[in-house]
């Protein structure tokens, strides 16, 4: 067994471990780029950050952008540019951080109009099913598009280190009886689990689901 896959099983049984250690209500807050802990790194421009305090230290839920440009590492047959996301979630201990889990999507040359971008007031965290484990909810959208089609949608949650994903698109209304999009599927994680989770994500996915005129 490699060090590194020594270290993903340690953590992931001290995270589970002291998640469902984290009884009552667990106190979430927004922070901002100043007064992140410098040793947490991210790409791209910070959208959004949240924190709170548990048994196994101070968790750090990062949100950043690329924003549109050419990233040198990707691959380009023509003059395409790309666009990317990132999320984080750190835990900085009294003399640690460990990087529990990153989310790194993106479009890559993109010759027509393109964007990938978080959308606002989606980052959430909850305890639905009341067993002591956070659920951390992210949403963000990507397309890459040279007409009014819908873009793809994605809701990622991670319950401790398990990730369940939405995957989809927007709705594109065209007329008050013409209308495209919307159409999302679980993936086997979040089928598998408690109804809840699907109810939380059903309800943000159609609170967001709209493409608003000009996109």
């Amino acid at each position: 067994m490699t060090n590194a896959k020594q270290f993903f099983l340690f953590l992931l049984g001290a995270c589970s471990f002291c998640f469902t250690q984290a009884q009552g209500t667990i106190a979430i807050s927004k922070t901002d780029s100043a007064h992140l802990p410098k040793n947490i790194k991210y790409t791209g421009t910070l959208k959004e950050a949240l924190r709170w305090t548990d048994s196994l230290g101070t968790h750090y839920i990062v949100t950043a952008e690329s924003g549109i440009y050419q990233n040198p590492v990707f691959k380009h047959e023509s003059d395409g540019l790309d666009a990317e996301v990132f999320a984080f979630h750190y835990i900085v201990g009294k003399d640690s951080l460990s990087l529990v889990w990153k989310i790194h999507d993106f479009i890559k040359d993109c010759p027509v109009d393109l964007g990938a971008r978080f959308l606002p007031k989606t980052l959430q965290v909850t305890d639905l099913d009341n067993d002591g484990i956070p659920e951390v909810w992210i949403m963000y959208k990507m397309v890459c598009h040279g007409d009014v089609s819908p873009w793809e949608m994605k809701l990622i949650m991670y319950e401790g280190m398990q990730k369940h994903a939405m995957r989809g698109e927007n709705l594109v209304r065209l007329s008050a009886k013409e209308q495209y999009g919307g159409k999302y599927k679980f993936d086997k994680a979040f089928s598998e689990a408690p109804k809840p989770f699907r109810d939380f994500a059903i309800k943000n996915w159609n609170k967001n689901i709209a493409q608003k005129i000009g996109e």
